[in-house]
Parts: C-alpha cells; sequence; structure tokens
C-alpha cells in the first residue's frame, strides 16, 4: 500500500483549485496533491517538476469520491436503476385540495384550499362538439368543483358559514393537489400542514393519479329498496288526492246546508280545481331528474290557471242569468260578488286541509301517547309503530320475543349522572360475550360519511372530542355485523347490542321504531349520594367548570338535572328494570338477570 506525502503548499493549491467557480465537478478531476489516501487507482502519476511548488513532489488525480461525495454515474447507468413508484391517491367528494387563483398577485396565481364537491368528466362542447384532446397521462378528463375553504389562520380552514356566500370554482383535476386535513372540533375547523419558511399548506402528493382514475364509483342501488320507496310514493300520492277529494266533498255538503245550492256548487268548482291542481303538482315530482323533467314542468305550470277558470266560470254564469254586474262597484272584479269569490276560492284551497291533518296528526299522536302513564304509554307506542310497519299486532300477544318481527333487541342501560352505570355497562360486556357496544362512526376513517352525518343531524351521538359519532346504523347493525365475524371464527352465540346511554341518549333510542328496548334504569337510593358523587367527580377534574361559573353553581345544575333524569325514568314506562347502585357486584348480577331477557329463550323461560 503507498501513501503520499501531503504538503502544506500543495494543500492551499488544491483548495484555490476546488473553490474556483470555473472549475466544474462531477466526472473532471481536480490536479494536485492530496492528503494521505490509500484509495488511488492505477491513474495516479507523477507530477514534473514544473507543476509542483517544489520538487519533488508527488502529484496524483483527485476524484470526487476521494473527498466523501456520490460518485458520478453515467446517464446510461442511471437508467437502469429501477425506482420505486410513488402511488398517487384517487379523488373522492370531501377531500381537501390546494388549488390556485389567477388573481393573486403571483406568477401562480394565489393558493386557496378548498373541498371537493363534484366530480365529472369533461364533455364535448357544444360548439366543437368534440371533446378536448386528453393525453396519455390523464390530464383533461376529468372536471372538479371546489368550495373554497376560509382561512381563519394558524394553517386552520373552515366552512363558509351560510350567511356568508359559498365560493365555488372549477378547476382540472391534474390542477389540484389532495391536502392532509383532520378536524379540531374545539377550531370548528380542518387543520391542514403548512410547510416550513413558507406557511404554505403542503400536499400530501403532488397531483391525483390521473392515469387510473375510472371517476366517481357509483353508489349500488338496492331495487327491493327502489321499488318498495315508489310504492310508497305511489300511495301518499293517491292518499292525498283521495283525501282532497273528500275534503272537498264534505265541504260541498257543509255549503249546502248553510249557505244553500249555489254557493256548494262554487265551492265544489273550487275543490275540483283545487284537486287538478294536486295532480299536475304531481305530475311534476315524477318528472324530477328524468329526460321529461321540461316537459312535466311545462304541464305543472298549468295548475295555477285552474282558480282562474274557476272565477271566468262563475262571471260567465252570471252574465247568462241576466246578471252581468252583481257588484254596485264598477271594476275588475265586478262579475264576481264577495260571496261567490270567497266560495271558490274556500273551495280551491280545500286541498291544504288534508296535508295540514296528516301533519299534525303524529304531533297530536305522540302528545296523547305521552299523558299515558308507565308501561301503557309504550304499549301504545309499541303497537303503532307495529302497525306502520304492517306487523300482525294480534301477532304480538302470542309472541313477545317473536323472532318474525324483524325488530333488532337493544339492551339500553341508563340514568342520571354519577350513578356508575359505565362501569355496570364494561363489567356485564368483559363478562358476556353475548353483548357488544355499539360501533362508533370515526371521522378520521370516513369522515366523506362522518360530514354527511353530522350536517342532516342523523348521529343520535357525538363524543365531546367531536371525533366519534352514534348512528342509527351503529346500534341496530352492530350486533349482526360482530356475529358474523364471530360466526366466521367458529362461535355461533347471537350478539346484542347495549347502549350506554344518558337520558338525552335513551330519549332518543325510543324513538327508533325498529329497535325492541330492554330498558334498565341504574339509580341511588338517596339525592344526598349523587350530591356527593357529583361533588367527588367535580373535585377530580372530571367536570370542567367554565371562568363564569363555581364548583357550587356547577353541582347546583348537575342536581337539578339529576332531578329532570329522574322524572323521566319514573313517568317514560321505558325501563322495565330498575338497580339501586349500592353494591357493584350485586348490581353486576341483577343487570346480567336483566340482560337475560334479550333473549327468547330466557324470556320464555323466566315469564311467569
Amino acid at each position: 500500500m503507498k501513501y503520499y506525502l501531503l504538503t502544506i503548499p500543495t494543500l492551499l493549491s488544491f483548495a484555490g483549485a476546488f473553490t474556483n467557480p470555473r472549475l466544474p465537478l462531477g466526472s473532471k478531476t481536480v490536479k494536485g496533491s492530496c492528503f494521505v489516501s490509500p484509495s488511488l487507482g492505477k491513474d495516479a502519476s507523477l507530477p514534473t517538476a514544473s507543476s509542483s511548488h517544489f520538487a519533488p513532489i508527488i502529484s496524483t488525480t483527485l476524484t470526487t469520491t476521494s473527498l466523501g461525495m456520490v460518485p458520478y454515474s453515467p446517464p446510461e447507468d442511471a437508467e437502469k436503476v429501477s425506482l420505486s413508484k410513488v402511488t398517487l391517491p384517487k379523488p373522492k367528494i370531501g377531500d381537501f385540495v390546494r388549488y390556485y387563483d389567477v388573481d393573486g398577485g403571483r406568477a401562480d396565481g394565489q393558493l386557496l384550499v378548498g373541498k371537493i364537491a363534484l366530480i365529472q368528466a369533461i364533455r364535448p362542447s357544444s360548439i366543437t362538439a368534440t371533446a378536448p384532446p386528453n393525453d396519455a397521462d390523464g390530464t383533461n378528463k376529468w372536471l372538479v368543483e371546489i368550495n373554497e375553504a376560509e382561512d381563519v389562520g394558524d394553517g386552520y380552514y373552515a366552512d363558509y358559514p351560510s350567511r356568508k356566500r359559498r365560493k365555488a370554482a372549477l378547476r382540472k383535476l391534474e390542477e389540484i393537489a389532495p391536502l392532509p386535513a383532520s378536524f379540531v372540533r374545539s377550531e370548528d375547523a380542518y387543520k391542514v400542514p403548512l410547510e416550513r419558511g413558507t406557511n404554505r399548506p403542503m400536499p400530501s402528493h403532488p397531483s391525483y393519479d390521473l392515469v387510473e382514475y375510472e371517476g366517481p364509483m357509483a353508489v349500488p342501488i338496492d331495487q327491493t329498496v327502489l321499488e318498495a320507496d315508489g310504492e310508497k310514493y305511489g300511495n301518499i300520492k293517491s292518499s292525498l288526492l283521495r283525501n282532497a277529494a273528500i275534503a272537498g266533498a264534505a265541504g260541498t255538503i257543509i255549503a249546502d246546508l248553510f249557505r244553500g245550492f249555489e254557493v256548494a256548487i262554487i265551492y265544489f268548482a273550487g275543490a275540483a280545481a283545487g284537486v287538478a291542481y294536486l295532480f299536475l303538482l304531481g305530475i311534476k315530482t315524477d318528472t324530477v331528474g328524468s329526460e321529461d323533467a321540461k316537459l312535466g314542468s311545462n304541464v305543472s305550470n298549468l295548475r295555477f290557471v285552474f282558480p282562474l277558470l274557476v272565477l271566468v266560470g262563475v262571471a260567465v254564469a252570471n252574465m247568462l242569468s241576466g246578471d252581468a254586474s252583481p257588484v254596485s262597484t264598477p271594476g275588475m272584479f265586478s262579475t264576481v260578488t264577495p260571496e261567490q269569490f270567497g266560495a271558490a276560492m274556500i273551495g280551491f284551497l280545500t286541498y291544504r286541509l288534508p296535508l295540514f291533518v296528516s301533519q299534525l296528526a303524529p304531533v297530536i299522536s305522540e302528545s296523547a301517547t305521552d299523558m299515558i302513564p308507565g308501561s301503557a304509554a309504550m304499549a301504545v307506542r309499541l303497537a303503532a309503530d307495529a302497525k306502520n310497519r304492517g306487523v300482525d299486532v294480534s301477532a304480538l300477544d302470542a309472541s313477545p320475543f317473536g323472532e318474525d318481527d324483524n325488530l333488532v333487541t337493544v339492551l339500553l342501560v341508563s340514568g342520571p349522572e354519577g350513578t356508575g352505570k359505565s362501569t355496570l355497562v364494561n363489567r356485564l360486556v368483559n363478562d358476556d360475550p353475548r353483548f357488544v357496544k355499539p360501533v362508533l362512526l370515526d371521522r378520521l376513517t370516513d369522515g366523506v360519511k362522518f360530514e354527511r352525518f353530522e350536517q342532516r343531524g342523523e348521529f343520535l351521538e357525538m363524543d365531546a372530542s367531536g371525533r366519534f359519532g352514534l348512528s342509527k346504523e351503529g346500534v341496530l347493525e352492530s350486533a349482526e355485523k360482530i356475529a358474523s365475524e364471530s360466526n366466521a371464527e367458529g362461535e355461533t352465540s347471537r350478539k346484542v347490542v347495549v347502549v350506554d346511554a344518558d337520558v338525552g341518549l335513551a330519549k332518543r333510542l325510543v324513538n327508533l321504531s325498529e329497535a325492541r328496548l330492554v330498558g334498565v334504569w341504574i339509580g341511588l337510593d338517596d339525592l344526598d349520594k349523587f350530591e356527593s358523587r357529583l361533588k367527588a367527580k367535580i373535585a377530580s377534574g372530571a367536570v370542567s367548570i367554565q371562568e363564569d361559573e363555581t364548583e357550587e353553581s356547577v353541582l347546583r345544575a348537575k342536581v337539578r338535572q339529576v332531578v329532570k333524569d329522574i322524572e323521566f325514568g319514573v313517568v317514560s314506562g321505558v325501563f322495565e328494570f330498575t338497580i339501586l347502585n349500592e353494591d357493584i357486584d350485586e348490581s353486576v348480577r341483577q343487570l346480567k338477570e336483566a340482560a337475560s331477557y334479550c333473549f327468547p329463550a330466557a324470556a320464555s323461560t323466566d315469564s311467569p
């Protein structure tokens, strides 16, 4: 192994050559003396005396590898290296994206953040009748509608409130980039990562997958549900027409009894015009979203002519009877008396009476049911729900836990705050594998569905963080889903969902007509015990206290709420079992005994 001497003058000369901006690096070499290195190859050569600072000096060829730099690779070698392909995401409705506006004072425009609202294919224009050319890389194929998000600072972007005009923009798919965004409930906005130094939104990928994207995934349509909804719609429409005709006939009889035959005829004509109005309105509804929508809308607009035709008919009848001006005051309406006008218009508006009654009837029925005390109210409610679903009510008496009524059994455990119901539910789920908790919808894993449920108010309950939500499907379908997974693993036991609910959630669960509730009320035998437990929770910090409140005010408010909750538990008629949670083990035993009634075999065996 050969070593060469590095001298100070040659080191300085090499440093000057290496820092010369005109001296290229890479495949080029640098002449001069080098530090001690055993890595010189066969290209090393001795310099002449004139090329060195003094003789004899050993000169050699210095490569960039000797300096710890990346060795040079020819372009043809670089092409042989296989690079790992980056997988680009496919766009979805609800994705947060970065895009640019042409009017932003920058060369590339103003940077904006928004949410995808619609994705559609770029179709041929009406002028050229040809679609724009698209390349093999997938450009010029998809158009995206984006709802701009409001920049509230520090990387937070929020939806524009309803009082502000929503700003929308159209961009080609290749002009946007996906952004990772997570909802922060405390800020009521989405957090987007920012680039260091520029504080600009940082995309997770440079673009979407343009080549393999085939458009928005179509939602599968259940034809059975579609046919059932169509049949239900037809029944509602025919019911409205029938009820309007019946109301018109009844009004005609009343008008004949109190105002005479002439007024009754005019009233009948107005009522007939109202039925025709409803019929034409149904034509417009039937053609919405179809190819005949425009025709249906034009035909439906004729419904506004019917009231005028009735008045014209009354005026013509007056003229033919020889009373061309029944009203002393001359004018446009001098050929129709106020009584005739009122009869025609009241008759026409009679079609609204069945609509009003149909909307008011459920409210009156629910109010009347609430006035019935205890279990009688629950029986009336269950009978009404069964009747609405077409279930034979007489069969319910023979099989209260029947399997043929398509009801999902749900164990509802509720009670005021501080009773320890959550502890009891956890013990039950851990001890008995037949009971499972409902599946919650996660905002992070399915943000689009979560946002849709939240906007429509379809959540039964949301947690304090705003990340998880309990939906009707989470209550009704969790048991069957978990049971099917267990059956795949060899288990065959039936599952029942147990819901740990406060009183507010319990009230909402009562309105689930698809559920058969087995209610268990958890309470304490003394209000002082509630107060002591609430004090302990406040002292431990489990209950937050706002700046404008005190521990005493929070405690008083919670005690008042406990009293209201107890009142609901007593008069609602929902809860067949009551457990006073004084001893945890005894309460768990009682809960298991009550929970056994969720299964038909136990109910039929234990029933007297």
